[in-house]
């Protein structure tokens, strides 16, 4: 028996805004709207499904999973993201790896390291 992730599912108050903010952010597509419940987007082959599902009442606090995104240049990608509607939460490094904390415009906050 094996596990794959299928997909990665995000709750929001607002599923198309978020997946399409998402979409943008990362240059993928959103392939389905479902009348405003859930939204997938395609981040491209070999990478999973992220899905947007709306929620009444969103979890309060910090988000327990969140995503790592890494970047050639991960102050330039940070700032796009800000640029785009994200928060900066801060800037850490850690014995030499270094990443960039935000938050999407719902609150849920990932972070951007440089890629390896």
């Amino acid at each position: 028996m094996s596990l794959a992730i299928g997909m990665i599912t995000i709750d929001s108050l607002d599923p198309v805004r978020l997946g399409r903010w998402w979409a943008d952010a990362m240059g993928g597509t959103v392939v389905a709207e479902n009348e405003g419940y859930f939204v997938m987007v395609s981040l491209g082959e070999g990478a999973p499904t992220s899905g947007f599902q709306k929620v009444e009442d969103p979890t309060p606090g910090k988000n327990r999973v969140h995503l790592d995104l890494t970047a050639d240049d991960r102050t330039a990608q940070a700032q796009r993201l800000v640029d785009a509607g994200a928060t900066r939460i801060g800037e850490h490094e850690i014995d030499g790896f270094a990443w960039i904390t935000l938050a999407d415009p719902d609150g849920n906050q990932f972070c951007v390291a440089s890629g390896h």
